[in-house]
Order: C-alpha cells, then structure tokens, then sequence
C-alpha cells in the first residue's frame, strides 16, 4: 500500500476541485486530504481515484463521490470526539474520513463480502474504525445513543429505530427517495418526542437494503 508524492498532489488538486463545488468546512478538506482514497479502490481505478467521481466496489456498490462525501460530512457538523454512526460502510471511505476528524465511529454493512473486505483493509491502514454485519434499519441499539447519525444509502423512508437511536439535539443525515434521486434531508432530534427536518438538494445513491442475509 503505497501514498506516494503524485498521490498526495492529485488528492489536494480533489480537494481544491472539492472546495470550489461549494465545501467550506475545513476540517472536512482536511480530511479529504488525509485520506488515500486510491487505497479503496482496485487496483484499475488507481489512476482516476482522485477524480471526483463515483466508483464500483463490488456487490452492486459504488464508493461515492468525494464531493458527495464532503457534502454529506459537511451537513453533520461533526466535532472531535463525537460518537457517530454510519448506515452503510462500503468501501470504508466514509468512516475513515470521520475518523479523521476526530470522531468514535461507528458502521454497519449489510453486503457480508464487502464487511469482510473493507474490515481487513482498516486493519491494514490502523483506523480504529467499530464495524458491524448487519441491518441498518435498525441501526447499533446495544451502542446508542449516538452525537450524530449519517446514511449513505437510499432510504425509502427514515427508519425510526435510527431517530430513536440519536441523542437529544443529535443529527441524521439521510437521502430519502425511493426513485432514481433522493432527497438529501438533515433530522435534528429536538426532544425524545420530536424532530425537525431540512432539505439539502437531491443525489443519487444505492438503495439501503433491508434484512441481513444476503
């Protein structure tokens, strides 16, 4: 596994590109920075890995595109020390860049093959990354309450487990859309009783699947 000087370059130009689509929180572009994205991917996507684009991983999954990353991490307002969970581990991608910024994660995956992967692959870079087999539906209940819960999957609906999973005051970052595009929404948790919802744009995301056996 080798960062090289030409890595590290490409992976500032990203981060400029990145910057100019409208990302201001510097703690998310220095994450972006950090982490070798190239290290996801395999081994004939090296050349385009700091492209800013969307990649497959295998099992019908992609490892989003930084800009989305960015955008979605952005929307969390994530500070150093926050307990965070993420829907969908993928690649790893994702979760390392929370790591980076200082965050206890969290990440489930339902796609065992990919579980496996992605579990030997944080080993090998050394982050502290906490993953889980399993549904996301239903989130890490043995583990809540969490600061802050992000979605990288298209949900058809907010699963209320995760609502009930986020401290008060906590956020969940999800794109709901059972369509083609999703709707990127930001849940504030204001009380144990009630929520508030905001609307950030639409993207497109794979389908968060249900039930852990494959």
């Amino acid at each position: 596994m080798i960062d090289s000087y030409r890595h590290k370059g490409l992976r500032r130009k990203l981060v400029e590109e990145v910057r100019s689509k409208g990302i201001r929180d510097e703690k998310v572009l220095t994450a972006l920075e950090a982490v070798p994205r190239h290290f996801f991917l395999d081994s004939s996507f090296v050349e385009i890995a700091y492209q800013d684009k969307p990649f497959p991983i295998g099992s019908g999954q992609t490892i989003s595109q930084p800009y989305t990353v960015a955008y979605q991490t952005q929307l969390l307002n994530v500070e150093k020390g926050m307990k965070v969970l993420e829907v969908g581990t993928g690649s790893g991608y994702q979760a390392c860049i929370l790591e980076e910024m200082g965050a206890r994660v969290y990440s489930i995956e339902r796609h065992r093959s990919l579980y496996v992967k992605t579990r030997e692959l944080m080993d090998k870079m050394n982050y502290k990354v906490k993953l889980f087999y399993g549904d996301g539906y239903k989130g890490l209940p043995a583990f809540a309450p969490f600061d802050r819960i992000l979605v990288t999957a298209a949900a058809p609906y907010i699963p209320e487990a995760l609502i009930d999973q986020l401290k008060t005051g906590g956020l969940l970052v999800i794109p709901v859309g059972a369509g083609d595009t999703q709707v990127m929404k930001r849940i504030t948790k204001t009380d144990d009783e009630k929520t508030k919802e905001e609307r950030f744009g639409y993207f497109r995301f794979v389908p968060m699947l249900g039930n852990k056996a494959e």
